[in-house]
């Protein structure tokens, strides 16, 4: 994922403080993260789009410690569940405790309720406790015992999960999976990344990788800065070309599932963030390739024969957006 070389025009939005924290948050991390540049870039994307992010791989990898890092840098409250397959929908929203005293009862939040939530391993509890999140993750709140609890904006949830095939693990339902705006694969680094993290954690000797990283950005700054992406221009032919591109996975032959209305709605708002976080407020074809796959490769799902065949969802994507007419 490449940035376009900048473009000579005039901004009708200022653009240039939001440009600079997420610029901010990049350099902060790369004190400790080594070789992850997309995957912090969408992070941040999903941060100012009021998305969710899912992130699949392999144990050891950095997913946990990229994310932990991700939200000491945003200042923020932040809180870690770790799920399990015994755990209970009440152990993630919370639970109503009699109060002996005035025979009544009391809600006690849980760890849901905060800015960032980082929840590990997703994927290893049961679909019961998985669909507590439903509600949370589309509304912004949890209903118990009939009464609305709104959570503090910012609401992020950023989930971990190991990949299917290994042992203890269940797979989310198409349900849940769509209320995540990115379903980001990260894979293992190559040498000459591998060779920088040894060197890195050498040289911190015994401090800790969250001692690091410094506080860049503020809730206000972040609200502000979601407000200046509403506004980022976008020309008709960008809508076409969105809704074409989803058109074309629902009719395509590789595919059982197809893209919804609400992938069309997350492409552009992802779209949206990528042109303002390269200071430019009106959105490219490019900024729109740009969010296809993290955007829909959760959201579509291969035919069994193209499954077998062990073709993925990406490679699908590409032979769509590579059908569709780049508008000029």
């Amino acid at each position: 994922m490449q940035d376009e070389n900048p473009l000579e025009f005039n901004n009708r939005i200022p653009l240039e403080e939001l440009k600079s924290a997420t610029d901010a948050i990049r350099h902060e991390l790369s004190k400790v993260i080594v070789g992850q540049d997309d995957f912090i870039k969408l992070l941040i994307v999903g941060l100012l789009t009021d998305g969710h992010v899912l992130i699949e791989g392999v144990p050891g990898i950095a997913k946990t410690i990229t994310s932990k890092l991700f939200a000491k840098s945003i200042d923020t409250e932040f809180s870690r569940i770790q799920f399990t397959p015994d755990l209970m929908p009440s152990d993630v929203l919370g639970t109503s405790i009699l109060k002996a005293d005035q025979s009544d009862f009391e809600f006690k939040k849980g760890p849901i309720f905060s800015n960032i939530v980082l929840i590990d391993e997703i994927n290893r509890a049961p679909a019961k406790t998985q669909a507590a999140l439903f509600e949370v993750m589309e509304e912004q709140q949890i209903t118990m015992d009939g009464k609305e609890y709104k959570m503090p904006p910012p609401f992020m949830v950023i989930a971990t999960q190991n990949p299917i095939e290994q042992e203890g693990t269940y797979a989310l339902p198409e349900a849940q999976l769509d209320r995540f705006l990115f379903k980001l694969k990260i894979d293992y680094p190559n040498l000459e990344e591998e060779v920088q993290i040894l060197k890195l954690q050498h040289n911190r000797k015994a401090r800790l990788p969250l001692s690091e990283i410094e506080t860049v950005m503020n809730v206000e700054t972040l609200l502000k800065f979601r407000d200046q992406i509403h506004d980022i221009v976008v020309e008709d032919k960008i809508f076409d070309y969105i809704a074409e591109i989803v058109l074309q996975t629902r009719k395509h032959p590789h595919l059982l599932l197809g893209g919804s209305p609400r992938a069309s709605l997350s492409i552009l708002k992802v779209a949206k963030a990528f042109a303002a976080i390269q200071g430019r407020d009106f959105v490219t074809p490019e900024d729109v390739k740009l969010s296809l796959k993290p955007t829909l490769n959760h959201r579509i799902i291969l035919s069994p024969e193209k499954e077998m065949e062990g073709t993925t969802p990406e490679q699908v994507i590409d032979l769509i957006q590579k059908s569709v007419e780049i508008p000029r």
